[in-house]
């Protein structure tokens, strides 16, 4: 089969793997998505494993080679399973986890434990005695009441754990309210007008050592500014710290967010970009302040697997509303990516079976669930589109998967992973059966 390089102009929101067959098929890591949908089904969700492994190896390059000491941490609340586990375990980075069922999946995969770092604004005693029985290597710690029941339990287990304490430090980030974590009010964090005492309390606690400070400060981050603030902000903090208390800064932990192109228009700065505004501010800072060169962490999620995703649909009805709206309905939508609906989030589609026909119609991409606002792509100019064909949602790697649901008693999607023509199951599609399971009569 004779293979066209897809533009990568027009085309970079797909995977890098990305071409298209000379009969006009979308191919993902050298398979063709058309054949992939006969064979599974659809909706059907491709991770290309080439793309992840390329923007694993992009951060880990980026950031060390301006700053020798950094640890590059997955976040896997954007989509996490076995199969993607071990992949990032053998890229060498490390896992944020944020719940006991993320721990789990990691140990599944043999994931080291002194890789895993714990967040979450509201850890239940298990998940702190999961994290200490395991050994993981940092608990970011979010609030005094958590400090005070971990020094407990970690009295109790006669383990004595690494941790960080998570700081807002108040810096305003222009994206969506709903994914801004790092503004005062935030149910995130310790806010610093109160982190002083949390500081001198940590220190204080014979179980507990303090290693360093964490923030985060939200996500789709397009700029520099708000990390550079942050990093003023916290280590202004630390040298206080270490003047009151004597704490030494040993890491610091900036937390993800960068932002990914979800649509053609987008212009999205690449990764060396911020990983050299960041580090600068960083030595530069701690220059300033006379304190020590603290190792780096940093926790993409969303920038490592949002562009190896795409979501394949069937076509099914289409409605033509003359002079207002053209619909065509596919037999997904707001179930397994239920962004569009919860965060106003834009998305590019194409025709997967007809990959190099020119645009022509202007047509609004519905899903089949029972809500108006379950729309995936809004005004979008396709070819000429009927029912069966495929269309294919791209940038749907981070948070489309774990956010799914079974509205409307739907199925959740298989997941195909894909690399160099070879293809691997790695999630099958649930069964009717499955979703009765937990029924009681």
């Amino acid at each position: 089969m004779i293979l066209l390089k897809v533009m990568l102009s027009k085309k970079s929101i797909l995977p890098i793997s990305t071409t298209v067959s000379k009969r006009g098929h979308l191919i993902i890591g050298g398979c063709d998505t058309i054949e992939l949908v006969a064979e599974y089904g659809t909706p059907l969700y491709i991770l290309d494993e080439f793309t992840v492994r390329s923007k694993c190896r992009e951060f880990k390059i980026a950031f060390s080679q301006r700053y020798a000491d950094t640890t590059v941490i997955y976040a896997s609340k954007a989509f996490l399973n076995k199969a993607l586990a071990n992949i990032i375990k053998e890229e060498g980075l490390g896992l944020d986890v944020v719940s006991a069922g993320e721990i789990i999946i990691a140990k599944s995969a043999d994931f080291p434990m002194d890789m895993v770092y714990h967040h979450g604004n509201n850890k239940s005693i298990e998940e702190l005695n999961m994290a200490i029985k395991n050994h993981i290597s940092r608990i970011v710690v979010d609030s005094q009441d958590e400090l005070e029941m971990l020094a407990l339990i970690a009295e109790e287990k006669g383990y004595i754990p690494n941790i960080m304490l998570r700081l807002t430090p108040g810096v305003d980030v222009h994206t969506h309210e709903h994914i801004t974590t790092g503004f005062i009010g935030s149910k995130f964090g310790i806010p610093l007008f109160a982190a002083d005492e949390l500081v001198e309390k940590a220190m204080a606690e014979p179980s507990l050592n303090l290693v360093g400070l964490h923030f985060h400060i939200g996500s789709l981050i397009l700029e520099t500014q708000p990390y550079e603030e942050s990093i003023d902000v916290v280590l202004d903090f630390a040298a206080e710290m270490k003047q009151k208390h004597g704490f030494e800064l040993e890491e610091l932990n900036i937390g993800g967010g960068f932002g990914v192109r979800y649509t053609e228009e987008e212009i999205v700065p690449g990764v060396p970009f911020f990983a050299e505004a960041i580090v600068t501010r960083l030595i530069n800072k701690c220059h300033q302040l006379n304190l020590s060169l603290p190792a780096l962490t940093i926790e993409p999620g969303r920038a490592i697997i949002a562009q190896a995703g795409v979501a394949l649909y069937r076509v099914g009805g289409i409605k033509d509303i003359p002079g207002i709206k053209k619909y065509v309905s596919v037999d997904g939508g707001m179930a397994d990516n239920i962004r569009p609906a919860l965060y106003g989030s834009p998305y590019e589609a194409f025709v997967a079976n007809n990959m190099l026909e020119d645009k022509k119609e202007l047509v609004t991409i519905a899903g089949k669930f029972c809500e108006s606002g379950d729309i995936l792509v809004k005004d979008i100019n396709l070819p000429p589109i009927k029912r069966g064909d495929i269309l294919a949602v791209p940038v749907c790697g981070a948070y489309s998967l774990p956010l799914q649901s079974n509205y409307n008693v739907s199925l959740k999607p298989a997941i195909v992973l894909v690399n160099e023509g070879e293809r691997r199951l790695i999630r099958r599609r649930q069964t009717y059966d499955e979703l009765t399971n937990c029924d009681l009569l």
